[in-house]
């Protein structure tokens, strides 16, 4: 899971161009600077790209925080083999 953090903390810094940005399992909306909601439609939309899955509307409403994120993305990647 930390290699996949990390992973994805690059995307969060590319897609908020916030290069210094750390991201944590409990990073949110709430408390990462200049996440909004069209921020997070790039984000989730970035992520899709990278990692060639697909997220439903009802998994995006469950998220939490970037944990939550987490765990759905590595059940969808563990799906794809």
């Amino acid at each position: 899971m930390d290699s996949l953090l990390g992973e994805l903390q690059q995307v969060f810094r590319d897609v908020l161009d916030k290069k210094d940005l750390v991201i944590k399992p409990e990073s949110s909306a709430l408390n990462v600077e200049d996440w909004d909601s069209l921020n997070h439609v790039v984000l989730i939309s970035a992520i899709e790209k990278k990692y060639h899955v697909k997220f439903g509307l009802a998994q995006l409403q469950d998220l939490k925080n970037v944990g939550d994120l987490l765990v759905l993305l590595e059940s969808k990647l563990a799906a794809k083999v």
